[in-house]
């Protein structure tokens, strides 16, 4: 999914089995989509990047964007530092590799 704008900035964010988070901010990287969800208590208020691409739906009348990835997944996705990470290419690769292999 591209195109992803910072109005989703405060919906909840549902993996595949159930709420994760809610969405920090929008982070576009040369031509890259993602979001930045703040995971809240849920892993210690970890925000983690989650490339546009995982997004399966947006329900805007819900406020709530679903994932194509699982609770586990995205708390076993790479470190991610908002505020520092977002220009540093390597972690952006690292993470969209991640989420490309995790079903191998």
């Amino acid at each position: 999914m591209s195109g992803i704008n910072d109005d989703l900035v405060g919906y909840r964010v549902e993996a595949s089995d159930g709420h994760i988070g809610s969405v920090d901010r929008h982070s576009p990287d040369a031509g890259r989509d993602f979001v930045v969800v703040d995971t809240g208590p849920w892993i210690f208020g970890r925000h983690v990047l989650v490339p546009a691409e995982v997004i399966t739906r947006v329900d805007a009348e819900e406020r709530t964007v679903h994932l194509a990835a699982t609770k586990a997944e995205v708390k076993d996705s790479p470190d991610f530092e908002s505020g520092r990470h977002e220009d540093d290419v390597a972690v952006i690769r690292l993470i969209e590799q991640y989420y490309a292999n995790r079903h191998m």
